[in-house]
């Protein structure tokens, strides 16, 4: 029996978003944008993951990333483009995601490899990108010679095509930025301390967002989802999933669960390992 597609982009997403991921937590990440003389962490975070996009200024990057306070994208944008251009930029997050990779895809046969390169990459290429700015940048990318390379980089289109489509169902919910946040936090399955510290967000602007949550049902006095706002998270997890389902359409049933057999067990040794901790504040599930 075939199964849906939303659930087939789901399962897609659990099993590919460790690869994508790993390279955050890794002390390979700070020490490159040192390198590049950057401040630290939090400007190369954004200039790497915007970097396909040219030299943006702040405004439009807030955007991207409504779940980070205005500021924080602020304080990285536009000077990280002093210290290193965008195309400097774009190739030390590929060098940087080879080398974290390299460990755990070292352990997988190559021709399984090769196999799960060209199937993300065909469901990369399935994909629409309107209203996807991250997504269609890196899609824009030119495909490294490096297979550990050609993999981490056809997983971060797909990563970034759900997770514009994420951003697009929380707005569509009447959600803001760190709505959403708190509301993730309130599902109790990571810490408000966690969430807050990882993404800026100061205790007046949480507190005004529980307020607001709670006028509207979706939080109750404890702070954790009512029974409404339960039910809004999972229309958002399902329209997120919809939204999704391109890479689906492009390989099918059979190609996707091909490529979750291979990278599944991949994403597994992350999480083993301690490459990726969990709980973790960016949402990275363990498959």
């Amino acid at each position: 029996m075939a199964e849906p597609a939303a659930t087939l982009a789901r399962r897609l997403w659990e099993a590919i978003e460790p690869l994508h991921a790993a390279a955050y937590f890794s002390p390979h990440h700070r020490r490159v944008s040192l390198d590049l003389g950057m401040s630290g962490y939090w400007m190369g975070y954004f200039a790497g993951r915007a970097a396909p996009l040219g030299a943006m200024t702040a405004a439009p990057v807030e955007s991207m990333f409504f779940s980070f306070p205005a500021r924080r994208v602020a304080r990285a944008l536009p000077e990280a483009w002093v210290c290193a251009d965008p195309a400097t930029v774009l190739q030390a997050r590929l060098a940087t995601a080879r080398l974290v990779l390299s460990e755990y895809l070292g352990q997988v046969p190559r021709r399984d490899l090769e196999q799960l390169a060209s199937y993300l990459e065909m469901a990369a290429d399935g994909c629409h990108f309107a209203g996807r700015p991250l997504a269609a940048g890196w899609s824009r990318v030119t495909r490294p010679d490096d297979l550990t390379a050609q993999v981490w980089l056809a997983a971060t289109v797909l990563r970034e095509h759900r997770g514009d489509g994420h951003v697009i169902a929380c707005v569509h919910a009447g959600l803001r930025g760190i709505d959403a946040v708190v509301a993730h936090a309130a599902t109790g399955t990571v810490t408000r301390e966690i969430m807050q510290h990882n993404r800026g967000w100061t205790d007046e602007e949480w507190e005004t967002s529980e307020r607001r949550l709670r006028a509207g049902g979706v939080i109750d006095v404890s702070g954790r989802l009512t029974k409404n706002g339960g039910a809004l998270r999972r229309s958002i997890e399902d329209r997120t999933d919809f939204l999704a389902a391109d890479p689906v359409t492009a390989v099918g049933q059979t190609g996707i669960e091909d490529i979750i057999a291979i990278a599944a067990p991949i994403s597994r040794r992350l999480f083993d390992s301690g490459a990726i901790p969990l709980p973790n504040p960016v949402g990275v599930p363990r498959p």
